[in-house]
């Protein structure tokens, strides 16, 4: 029996939050190291590498694919909200309010954009309509996210003052990646000749914020106040999120007679979520808060699942496709993937 790849990544994730609990002080705000440093200048670089690496040329495949395109924006800031409302009304009690909100930051969050584009590619589906939708969805992420997290926390009594944050957003995340833009007229050859070397920043990056989030949480007590069992309950809450909303894209792409290819794009477009976009995000919508770890707990889980969960997925329909004649199989558009296709953290 082949045992399954490991993803260094998430065990760097894992590892960061053991090095947290071990030694918080390296990486609380005001700590030793002066983390938070380390933490604002990496969300800066984190968009300045989206903007760098983000070719619009990629988009123009599937542009014309509208029905599918509405999918996944419903699916996305639509239905994923929709599911943890209905699933926080049901069950008002079942998690603490800092886990809750995590949640609904899953919710709130875009779709993945390599990691998608490689799982459709890897399903044999349309991959034009999975980049068009993946990179649509982390572009409209910059300005939803916030609005919708910033609506949910009005509604549940912890306000984010809206201003500021939209501020904040602006200089750390939008003016990056517009500047990553600009710099690919000069860079574009470089990031495509060391996409290795700009995937390993990025992931560090994002360890590093990682790192800075639990140690704050550590310090303050936060997993003290909480009993141990909350992982887990976090755990099963991820996957039953992600298998209801996938289940969902599923009617989705049937009510709207989407071909084959279609229908496997809106499925990983519409169902996952962005690690990489919610870590960088997250300390500057939620800046200031103690527990930040146990709200970024949330999406940390729900990417090592939906990982685990879509390349399953991919790979049976990967064989069913190449089992079925060539006459029943519909024909999917194809296109050149990028090295950052096979990038899985975002």
């Amino acid at each position: 029996m082949r045992l399954p790849k490991i993803d260094m990544f998430v065990v760097g994730l894992a590892a960061m939050v053991g090095l947290a609990i071990l030694w918080p002080e390296g990486g609380r705000t005001g700590g030793l190291l002066h983390w938070d440093y380390v933490t604002t200048y990496g969300i800066c670089g984190v968009f300045f590498l989206y903007g760098l690496t983000l070719a619009p040329e990629r988009m123009r495949a599937g542009l014309t694919r509208w029905k599918a395109h509405i999918a996944v924006v419903i699916a996305t800031f639509g239905l994923f909200p929709a599911v943890v409302l209905a699933a926080e009304w049901a069950f008002p009690h079942l998690l603490p309010k800092p886990a809750m909100i995590g949640f609904f930051y899953v919710a709130a969050l875009p779709s993945t954009v390599s990691s998608s584009v490689a799982m459709v590619s890897l399903a044999k589906g349309d991959v034009p309509v999975a980049i068009f939708n993946a990179t649509l969805s982390a572009l409209l992420g910059v300005f939803i996210t916030p609005a919708l997290m910033a609506w949910y926390m009005q509604t549940s009594g912890a306000p984010v003052p809206l201003l500021p944050t939209i501020l904040k957003v602006v200089l750390l995340v939008l003016l990056p990646i517009i500047v990553g833009q600009v710099a690919r007229h000069w860079l574009a050859g470089w990031a495509k000749a060391h996409s290795g070397f700009i995937k390993r920043a990025d992931r560090a990056i994002i360890l590093a914020i990682v790192y800075g989030a639990f140690s704050n949480s550590v310090h303050d007590g936060v997993w003290v106040r909480n009993d141990p069992s909350i992982v887990a309950e976090i755990a099963a809450g991820t996957i039953a999120l992600f298998a209801v909303v996938y289940t969902l894209t599923i009617a989705i792409a049937a009510v709207l007679k989407m071909d084959r290819g279609e229908a496997i794009a809106v499925k990983f477009c519409g169902s996952k979520k962005s690690l990489a976009t919610g870590v960088p995000l997250a300390p500057v919508i939620f800046a200031g808060r103690p527990d930040l770890g146990l709200i970024i707990l949330p999406i940390m889980l729900f990417h090592f699942f939906q990982l685990l969960i879509v390349s399953t997925i991919a790979t049976r329909m990967s064989k069913a496709a190449d089992e079925a004649p060539a006459a029943q199989t519909a024909p999917v558009a194809e296109t050149t993937i990028s090295t950052a296709a096979a990038d899985q953290s975002r």
